[in-house]
């Protein structure tokens, strides 16, 4: 376990859920990763939840806007990525093929954020932290670990993402079906571009984010008795570890990861 004081350029930085119901959403994640939280009030009959493990913060979440609903956007959680400048970064996005959803603007005095989309759909965020610098913890269950980016495109993704943040991305080998990219940032391995076989025909492109756990198989039990529902069970891969990818209450995906022994530098 480590406290993280501030998050260098290029790190996911922030996860937020938006949710069709923020108080189910709240006891679930309470259950299965023993976040407790704070409600901040942001409007009339509105508050922004931030989820917290020995009282630093680890995600956060907020209820689907009316005009989020309308245009028929489910459940989801959201990644975000530090940057030195929002505005610099989206201008920049935009010059790789990318789309600004939403303009960078102020959150306060927390810092300054932009909504994008990469070349192939799926959508992320961008955090220029000021007094707000993130998530504040790491390496403790329900704390963030990974983060996939499943794309019909591994070349043009990878692409972008490398220009737009000086990720390098890094391949296994040139198998089309076994050919795993992982993304590094800096000197630290932060996610990775499946490749596009392991889709599910017909889905969007989207980031999935990994939350560490002690427990693989109990965590996915609890969340299925919860009324979550397992995209896939438990499942080993060999020297890498145990994950399970869950669909919360409301339908928001996200995944859980219990690191192999062998790398998690255990005998």
């Amino acid at each position: 376990m480590a406290n993280i004081e501030k998050h260098v350029p290029g790190e996911f930085c922030w996860i937020e859920l938006a949710t069709a119901d923020q108080a189910v959403a709240r006891d679930f994640y309470g259950q299965i990763f023993g976040w407790t939280f704070k409600d901040t009030p942001i409007g009339p009959n509105d508050f922004y939840t931030i989820f917290q493990l020995q009282g630093r913060d680890t995600a956060a979440a907020y209820t689907l806007r009316p005009e989020q609903t309308s245009r028929g956007i489910p459940s989801h959680w959201n990644l975000y990525v530090a940057v030195e400048s929002a505005d610099a970064t989206a201008a920049q996005a935009t010059r790789l093929g990318g789309k600004v959803l939403a303009p960078p603007f102020d959150v306060f005095d927390a810092g300054r954020m932009a909504n994008l989309q990469d070349p192939t759909g799926a959508n992320f965020s961008l955090w220029q932290a000021k007094k707000n610098t993130g998530t504040g913890i790491t390496g403790l269950d329900g704390t963030l670990c990974w983060a996939d980016l499943n794309t019909p495109d591994q070349a043009r993704a990878g692409q972008f993402y490398s220009d737009l943040f000086g990720w390098q991305i890094m391949k296994e080998d040139e198998d089309a079906a076994h050919n795993y990219w992982h993304i590094k940032n800096g000197e630290e391995f932060i996610g990775g571009i499946p490749p596009a076989a392991y889709r599910q025909p017909g889905a969007a492109a989207h980031w999935l984010a990994y939350f560490t756990v002690s427990d693989c198989d109990a965590t996915s039990a609890k969340a299925k008795k919860l009324g979550a529902q397992l995209h896939m069970p438990p499942t080993d891969f060999e020297d890498v570890g145990r994950m399970s990818v869950i669909a919360d209450p409301q339908g928001a995906t996200f995944a859980i990861f219990k690191v192999a022994a062998r790398r998690a530098g255990v005998s």
